[in-house]
């Protein structure tokens, strides 16, 4: 009875992360939607990849969430610098860090692509429009941000929701036959993949198999114990308990980790 109490218990948890990673799904949907069409614009003014626009602007406001974003329209967590305009101040690598702030929206994502204009960001223009993985690395390699997976980050985003549709906008089809019109009304699709257990969000790395009757993931580069019980809203004990695995063991690649008893 214990066991099935405990079990029950796990099942509510990756219930409830499904549903907030859903939702946090939809948020981003949204955003892309309405944010497409001005990157789009922006790649065709200043050639610069509608997708890693997309993916930034996801990334620094939360998909339009955060406060910087809700309350100064700065999508892009650009700092005041040499900035003229309106200044709010937040808390981020200093204390009372200067951010600017803008009227609408838009003039973020403008300022956004005249702030990519300068001499440190030079050499990503020599990329192809469609190399996202290069510019990605390139912002990342430039100082464009502090974290260490930022390239990343922004990758996942960009491969995640299908961005690198919206850099075809001159009308060239992809490898599937499609161009970006085709794909206007497609994102919302994408936030959902089939498993062998039913929808699940595509916020989780990994897809929920039936191994021996249970389910369970299979483990990537990178993944532990921890990190899996943490994606999946489970506790750090009750995947060990699963997996008959001790605090501290390692996973290897391709190893199968049970998430459920059953």
């Amino acid at each position: 009875m214990k066991r099935c109490y405990v079990s029950f218990l796990g099942l509510l948890f990756i219930s409830q992360a499904l549903c907030a990673q859903e939702k946090q799904s939809q948020v981003t949907i949204d955003y892309i939607n309405r944010y497409k069409s001005i990157a789009v614009e922006e790649m065709k003014k200043y050639k610069i990849p509608a997708s890693i626009t997309l993916a930034q602007g996801i990334l620094e406001s939360g998909s339009g969430e955060s406060e910087l974003a809700k309350k100064s329209n700065n999508h892009f967590g650009i700092k005041c610098h040499d900035w003229q305009g309106e200044k709010v101040y937040h808390d981020d690598d200093i204390k009372n860090d200067c951010f600017r702030k803008y009227p609408k929206p838009e003039d973020s994502f403008e300022d956004h692509s005249i702030f990519l204009q300068r001499s440190r960001y030079s050499k990503l223009f020599e990329l192809e429009i469609t190399d996202y993985e290069g510019w990605a690395k390139g912002l990342k390699s430039c100082g464009y941000a502090t974290s260490p997976t930022y390239a990343e980050r922004l990758i996942a985003v960009i491969e995640r929701y299908k961005l690198y549709e919206y850099d075809k906008a001159d009308g060239k089809k992809s490898s599937d036959g499609t161009t970006v019109d085709d794909r206007e009304n497609g994102v919302e699709k994408n936030y959902k993949k089939e498993s062998s257990v039913g929808s699940i969000s595509v916020l989780s790395r990994h897809e929920i198999v039936k191994k021996d009757g249970r389910k369970a993931v299979i483990a990537h580069a990178g993944d532990t114990y921890e990190s899996i019980a943490k994606e999946l809203g489970l506790r750090k004990w009750e995947i060990r308990w699963y997996n008959k695995a001790k605090k501290g063991d390692s996973l290897e690649v391709g190893k199968t980790v049970y998430i459920r008893l059953w």
